[in-house]
């Protein structure tokens, strides 16, 4: 099968920035589009940012400016730079990824299990 493991998480101040990685490994033939997805307390699961295999990219609103998605194909490796961090950034982050797995001719879509980024005021 396949695993997206993301690390990088937190506790930080705001205005600090991290960097989330997200691996993907496993019995994988082919990635397409990988994104970043958050989540916070009592809200609903939103799209941060999504990178395309040929690297376009899409960011929300309320992340333009701050957040830069990055993926390095050679490692299945997904990237999130977060710069400028505010409160309301909190939220459990998850990454997700459409993969082809070996011997199957469907893409799957899989998620992370998701890492905390807590910023304090």
């Amino acid at each position: 099968q396949v695993q997206l493991v993301e690390s990088g998480g937190g506790l930080v101040q705001a205005g600090a920035s991290l960097r989330l990685p997200c691996a993907a490994s496993g019995s994988i033939f082919s990635i397409n589009a990988m994104g970043w997805f958050r989540q916070a307390p009592g809200k609903q699961r939103e799209l941060v940012a999504s990178i395309t295999s040929g690297g376009s990219t899409n960011y929300a609103d309320s992340v333009k400016g701050r957040f830069t998605i990055s993926r390095d194909n050679a490692k299945n490796t997904l990237y999130l730079q977060m710069n400028s961090l505010r409160p309301e950034d909190t939220a459990v982050y998850y990454c997700n990824a459409a993969v082809k797995v070996v011997f199957r001719k469907i893409w799957e879509d899989f998620w992370g299990q998701g890492t905390q980024v807590t910023v304090s005021s």
